[in-house]
């Protein structure tokens, strides 16, 4: 059974920083693209910033300079550093999981809330 868990979001002021986690099993997690993506109140889901299995990364020209995506293959987890945080930050926050191909899958975690607000 495949699961992405997302860590704990939360309330951060403007300004702030909040490092976003998740935590994969159940996928070979070394050979997957990994994303993030949000989704604020009434938008839709949109790309904030993906890595490769490749470690080659790409960000949305909002959060360019302000977040930073890694992964540590050891531990099956991709991170979300999120700096210089901005009200319009505010939404869920999803990771997920791609792999393109013959074999190609698409896995989603439950998304994480985080809201910027003083």
């Amino acid at each position: 059974q495949v699961q992405l868990v997302e860590s704990e979001g939360g309330l951060v002021q403007p300004g702030g920083s909040l490092r976003l986690s998740c935590t994969t099993s159940g996928i070979i997690f070394r050979i997957y693209s990994m994303g993030w993506y949000s989704q604020a109140p009434g938008k839709q889901r949109e790309l904030v910033a993906t890595i490769t299995s490749a470690n080659s990364t790409n960000y949305e020209d909002s959060v360019k300079g302000r977040f930073t995506i890694s992964r540590d293959n050891r531990k099956n987890t991709v991170y979300l550093q999120m700096n210089s945080l901005k009200s319009e930050d505010t939404a869920v926050y999803y990771c997920n999981a791609a792999r393109s191909g013959i074999s190609s899958r698409l896995y989603w975690g439950q998304g994480t809330q985080v809201a910027v607000s003083s």
